[in-house]
């Protein structure tokens, strides 16, 4: 029979039907499948059970669990952005604006978040030298931190918040890789108040 024959419901299947389902609760469910286990770690059945979504549908939307990872790496740091530029927005000094973008990543470092881990962490861990092209995704949001936190700093000098002896970038990066570290640290089950006096030890950087 030619597609010219079809029934129009013949036609209908034969067109395949749309995705019928939520992307943004599927990528949710598979970055905190991805934080608590890592990558190489979790099966494409645990995937499917946390998504809620047959094997078929998650191979024809993602391929693999490789563009399952890459998919909701670009979710979980377009989300994470999002609230950490409105806590930003929130405070009036450039000092303030450090400590906040600090306090964002300790908040995220104890108790049931802080168990889960950090895609971006973990994932620094599991491809820096099996896959370039997801190592690079991870060195993008790595650097984007670095250059935010060293921004925040330049206007904390400008507005004399923030001593002008202090060295912007090597803060920067002092406060990134304190930052990736709590991530990390967190998912040993410490407490909000021990994060919260490192947070305001760390602080001194820039005092």
């Amino acid at each position: 029979m030619t597609v010219a024959n079809l029934t129009p419901e013949a036609k209908t299947r034969s067109r395949g039907r749309p995705r019928e389902f939520d992307m943004d609760a599927a990528l949710d469910a598979a970055l905190r499948v991805f934080s608590e286990r890592g990558y190489h770690a979790t099966s494409i059945s645990e995937l499917t059970e946390a998504m809620g979504l047959a094997s078929g549908s998650i191979y024809k939307a993602f391929k693999d669990k490789r563009g399952i990872f890459l998919a909701a790496f670009a979710h979980y740091r377009k989300l994470g952005r999002r609230r950490l530029e409105a806590m930003i927005a929130s405070a009036k000094t450039g000092r303030e604006k450090v400590f906040q973008m600090v306090m964002y990543y300790t908040e995220l470092s104890y108790g049931e978040a802080g168990r889960k881990g950090c895609l971006v962490v973990g994932g620094a861990n599991d491809f820096a030298l099996l896959d370039e092209e997801a190592a690079a995704h991870v060195v993008t949001a790595f650097t984007a931190d670095e250059k935010l936190m060293a921004d925040l700093i330049r206007i904390g000098q400008e507005d004399g918040s923030i001593p002008k002896t202090a060295d912007p970038d090597a803060a920067a990066l002092a406060f990134l890789c304190f930052t990736k570290g709590l991530r990390v640290i967190g998912k040993t089950g410490r407490s909000r108040e021990e994060m919260q006096s490192a947070a305001e030890a760390a602080m001194k950087l820039v005092t």
